[in-house]
């Protein structure tokens, strides 16, 4: 609570007769301990100046109570206390080497090693003096210090108003402590309300290792870490595509549940940008909005029309049942990402999502409707959109065998902008029941459905082999079971375990031609290990692969003393009793008789070093389909250094193999590096490189990066004049004055070491 300056006058000059009581206890100006974040050297100690109490607290009737060495009065009208003088009011102190009291023009004045305390400030002056008439205090050559805080500072006058308010006339602020503070702010005038959480300054000039670096003719900033209006840090950098940028964004605290954050970017190359974020909370409802516009782009040569993108946020529950989500994005033109690059989306993504649904969740069962759209970027086809999908479920306790039964139903209509596709109304009903069986030792899930599907298909090419009304009926039997063995590995390491844990399955569905089904939000699965042992080869509803199979697995563990897994291997495919499609061979006729072989391992050398690979080999082409590799260094406080390696034989018809090298490293306890390389194998180039650099001190911080990355081009590259580099760099360098919002926590490099591209995104479709 900020202390007021009317209610101690009125204590001072309205309660009489005075209490003079002498030898006190003498209390030191000097902090006699500090406080420090536990574990961290990069807070600020700061000053713990011990509260001052009297010898007895004040009764109900004391308004305040003075200790000195030595006291007179003069006809009851004038006081003089002299010595070691305290004076204790209502939740604040004054101690002085002299002290007087006007009954009769209602004013006070103090000499000497004052020392005002409250709760939420120490102030230490040469003088002061407070009138009732003015009702404000007035201290003068004074310095201060922040409860709790390290924000303190020096005036050259402090007045403390009725109110709460504290006015310091030509004086600093700065967290920073030592003779020449790292940073500190001088102004002409600084207003401080620790009530209204609310600094301002005029004039203000920050000086950066006693050299000016910015000039504010105004600044508001918080005092503790509640939420605040006010402009927040400046970043700037720079691109080969936009230029110099500038960004200066502004909190807007709107209320309790309510804010919005605005921010200007200023780029040389390209124009003013406005880019709005506006958030709320309202009980179980959450949302966010996000508007980014520039009204003209100077860099592009055919087309002068605002760029925008919009995206709309929503996330909440009614009466705990019922469940609603959004998530809608709309763009001005397909580079709008690649040219001006977004913090909702990558710079490389080809989709946008345009989703809403609304669900219920009940005891036995559920329901949902949901319309789902993606916006694809450049120039490909167009993605099919469900408009509405609707799903039905209803589970039924089976009374025996721990069994439940369910009936689920779904009703979906794909619709296209491209009128060379077909479009159809899809109607789905499966019935089925599942016996769970599980203990320590073993499990066993037995699974019998019987599925049916119909579809009316409209603007079918006379060409193709769809039928308008189709009807599909399939049964699925599916049996899943697996075993754990362990045994005691005391003769190799003591407290160590292994494990040995074999799985099996079998899965059976009927063979049917689905070639007059079109294609609609389906298609194939990926073949890793968890892979083996789903009960279907497709995602989607249009193809139900025929299955008579068995899939084999054989996972083992190490585990430790403390059971914690220190190796996994796991190893396992898929054997197909009647030869099918090959779902990995580019030719749809040839057949197969098993799956890829999937096998995943993960080992932790040591409580630093982590390897992790998962590998699909096709024993029968003698290939590797897919595979990812992870060697992973781990430091004390989440640092890390990470080598990988990804390779995939077909990522939209293209073969794809990357390696990257990224590393997040304290080299000292100010001083932190951030920096990744990936690279293109196949091609031979550099898809990435970026190195970061974070300098913090207990109470500031700068960062400065280096960023360059391949980038898109969705033009089409024979019709269109815009130029666009195949590659974009820059800079990137930002400045934070720990405390002036109230917060000095240590600034993390997290988002520095996320801050990464995907070389190879295809566009997303519902069947792809």
């Amino acid at each position: 609570m900020p202390f007021s300056s009317q209610n101690l006058l009125l204590l001072l000059c309205c309660a009489l007769p005075w209490s003079v009581l002498g030898q006190s206890t003498t209390v030191k100006d000097v902090a006699e301990s500090t406080s420090s974040t536990e574990n961290s050297t990069l807070v600020c100690p700061v000053p713990v100046h011990p509260t001052i109490t009297p010898e007895r607290a004040l009764n109900s009737k004391q308004d305040y109570r003075i200790y000195s060495d030595k006291a007179d009065a003069i006809k009851n009208e004038i006081a003089n206390f002299t010595g070691e003088v305290k004076l204790f009011g209502k939740d604040r102190t004054i101690t002085a080497d002299s002290l007087m009291v006007n009954r009769v023009t209602s004013e006070i004045s103090a000499d000497g090693n004052i020392h005002f305390q409250n709760k939420g400030i120490n102030i230490f002056a040469s003088q002061l003096s407070a009138s009732k008439a003015s009702k404000s205090t007035q201290l003068l050559d004074s310095s201060y210090q922040l409860s709790n805080n390290p924000g303190h500072g020096s005036a050259s006058e402090i007045f403390v108003s009725a109110d709460g308010v504290i006015s310091l006339r030509q004086s600093s602020f700065t967290t920073c402590y030592g003779e020449v503070p790292d940073w500190q702010m001088l102004a002409s005038e600084i207003n401080i309300s620790v009530e209204e959480n609310h600094g301002e300054a005029y004039n203000a000039r920050f000086e950066l290792f006693g050299m000016p670096i910015l000039y504010v003719p105004y600044f508001s900033f918080p005092v503790t870490d509640e939420r605040k209006s006010g402009v927040l840090y400046p970043t700037i950098s720079s691109s080969g595509k936009s230029g110099l940028e500038i960004e200066v964004p502004y909190y807007w605290n709107i209320a309790e549940n309510m804010d919005a954050t605005i921010t200007p970017r200023l780029m040389s190359k390209r124009g003013l940008q406005l880019n709005t974020e506006f958030r709320y909370l309202s009980g179980e409802q959450s949302g966010e909005l996000n508007i980014e516009y520039l009204n003209e782009d100077k860099e592009l040569v055919s087309n002068n029309d605002p760029r925008y993108l919009v995206r709309f946020e929503h996330t909440g529950t009614f009466s705990e049942n019922y469940r609603a989500y959004v998530d809608y994005t709309t763009i001005s033109d397909d580079n709008y990402l690649i040219d001006l690059d977004s913090s909702q989306y990558n710079t490389n993504d080809t989709y946008l999502y345009q989703i809403g649904e609304l669900a219920y969740f009940g005891e036995d069962w559920q329901a949902s409707i949901k319309a789902q759209d993606f916006e694809v970027l450049g120039d490909h086809q167009s993605s099919y959109k469900t408009v509405p999908h609707i799903e039905l479920t209803k589970f039924i306790d089976i009374p025996f065998a721990n069994g439940q039964f369910d009936i689920y139903s779904e009703l979906t209509q794909f619709k296209t902008d491209d009128i060379s596709q077909p479009e159809t109304k899809r109607y789905h009903v499966e019935a089925g029941a599942i016996f769970p069986i599980s203990t320590p030792a073993w499990f066993l899930t037995s699974e019998f459905r019987l599925l049916q599907t119909n579809y009316e298909q409209d603007r079918i090419d006379p060409m193709s082999s769809l039928e308008e009304d189709v009807s599909r009926t399939l049964p699925k039997i599916r049996l899943h079971g697996g075993i754990n063995f362990d045994r005691d590995m005391s003769n190799w390491k003591p407290g160590y375990t292994q494990t040995l844990e074999p799985q099996l399955q079998y899965l059976y569905i009927p063979n049917k031609d689905q070639s007059n089904i079109g294609l609609y939000d389906t298609t194939s699965l990926q073949d890793d290990f968890d892979g083996l042992f789903r009960d279907r080869r497709f995602s989607g509803l249009d193809r139900i692969a025929e299955a008579n199979q068995y899939s084999w697995g054989i996972t083992t563990r190490i585990l430790d003393e403390s059971n914690s897994e220190r190796f996994r291997l796991s190893l396992g495919r898929i054997v197909y009793i009647d030869d099918i499609n090959d779902p990995q061979s580019a030719n749809e006729s040839a057949l197969a008789d098993e799956s890829v072989l999937a096998s995943e391992v993960a080992f932790r050398l040591s409580r630093n070093w982590q390897f992790s690979s998962d590998i699909q080999y096709n024993t029968k082409n003698n290939n590797t389909n897919r595979s990812q590799s992870t060697l992973d260094y781990q430091f004390e406080n989440n640092q890390s250094i990470q080598l990988n390696h990804r390779y995939s034989e077909d990522v939209s018809g293209t073969t794809l193999e990357q390696a990257s090298i990224l590393g997040n490293i304290a080299i000292n306890e100010n001083w932190q590096l951030v920096a990744r390389v990936t690279e293109d194998l196949r091609e031979r180039r550099n898809l990435e490189s970026y190195l970061g650099l974070q300098y913090e001190s207990c109470c500031w911080a700068v960062r400065v990066a280096y960023h360059r990355h391949i980038s898109s081009n969705l033009d089409d590259q024979t019709a269109s004049i815009e130029k666009r580099d195949e590659f974009d760099s820059g800079f990137m360098l930002e400045f934070v004055f720990k405390g002036l919002n109230g917060n000095m926590s240590s600034i993390s490099t997290q988002d520095m070491f996320n801050d990464s591209i995907f070389g190879y995104k295809r566009p997303y479709y519902l069947n792809n």
